[in-house]
């Protein structure tokens, strides 16, 4: 897994990061645990290996697609973090993202039955910051990949972890037959090169291009970001329009799977909220009828919840309300059972 630690596909170049985020950029910043599955310290065992995620996180959301794809959902098991992190009235500080099921949720008015208090580590931590503190880290994002037996972080980079899943689904204890289960990123030398190229597009313009949309404070870097993301989506609209029923084939791959949290979110959530109002996937055909394929595929619509996108996103703008729609052409996520609504 280490081959790819400098790979623009997995993280944002650093250079002169705290000059840009001075300008209004928004720069994000580095995973700090980067172990794998498979390295001596941490053996591909059944049962062994829990993650820590939040719904509402796209870099989360694919490490769930990932293990529900892959057949992993009894072999690893999750907890499910609050959607919004904690407030200033917090006794330990805001910004902190908290395992709490008892708290209400905005949107609803209730409870959200996916969230579950920490159970990973045995000590049950409120916050996703307390199982870094006990390694000596200062760092408190998800995902993490943790490792049960050890008591260790094993990595909490998702490209990282999707991988491993990936490449270690057997051994983990896959509850699918090897000629059932995909391969997210198959042996042949010319698929691995075009998911690359298909990773390092989709990361820097659509996964990270959002966030650089929607919380950059600068106008031109805004702009850039924006007309990026749109060039991008026409570019795999083209890709797809030659009838192929996946970005590179016949086969759902790891780029489909890192492009489809941030489609996901884009006509509910991010067509608002990251300010990327140039059009909704809904209006891309070939785009629209993917995300519709990839939707339905077994274990897809069980990885997320749109309610923790909504209430996590719009849960943090300044005044916290979250927007009742989109309802047409009609509700999401029921839209994305819907091919045949896309304009022809």
């Amino acid at each position: 897994m280490r081959e790819i630690k400098g790979d623009s596909s997995v993280q944002e170049d650093q250079a002169n990061a705290s000059t840009r985020r001075a300008r209004g950029e928004f720069v994000r910043g580095v995973s700090g645990f980067r172990g794998a599955i498979g390295d001596p310290d941490f053996p591909a065992e059944p049962g062994r290996y829990h993650l820590f995620v939040a719904l509402n996180c796209p870099w989360c959301h694919r490490v769930v697609l990932a293990r529900n794809v892959l057949g992993l959902q009894d072999s690893i098991t999750m907890d499910v973090a609050f959607p919004n992190r904690t407030g200033e009235d917090d006794p330990e500080g805001p910004n902190l993202w908290e395992f709490n099921p008892p708290r209400i949720a905005t949107l609803s008015g209730e409870t959200l039955p996916e969230c579950t208090d920490e159970t990973g580590t045995g000590q049950g931590h409120r916050l996703a910051r307390d199982i870094y503190r006990a390694e000596g880290s200062n760092e408190q994002s998800v995902p993490i990949l943790y490792d049960k037996k050890t008591k260790r972080i094993v990595n909490n980079e998702s490209a990282e972890i999707i991988r491993m899943l990936d490449r270690h689904a057997d051994a983990l204890g896959s509850s699918m037959a090897d000629d059932a289960r995909y391969v997210l990123y198959p042996s042949e030398i010319e698929i691995r090169a075009e998911i690359d190229r298909l990773n390092d597009l989709i990361y820097t313009t659509i996964n990270n291009g959002a966030y650089k949309a929607g919380f950059s404070s600068d106008q031109s870097v805004y702009a850039a970001a924006f007309s990026a993301y749109f060039d991008t989506l026409e570019q795999l609209d083209a890709l797809l329009a030659d009838g192929r029923p996946f970005l590179t084939g016949a086969a759902f791959s790891e780029a489909d799977l890192r492009l489809f949290p941030t489609l996901y979110r884009h006509d509910p959530v991010y067509y608002l909220r990251m300010k990327l109002n140039g059009g909704k996937v809904f209006d891309y055909r070939y785009l629209w009828q993917w995300l519709c394929r990839v939707y339905v595929l077994d274990g897809v619509a069980e990885s997320n919840s749109l309610i923790h996108c909504r209430q996590g996103y719009f849960g943090r703008s300044w005044n916290g309300v979250v927007p009742a729609g989109p309802l047409k052409p009609m509700p999401y996520p029921e839209a994305y059972r819907h091919p045949e609504l896309t304009a022809s």
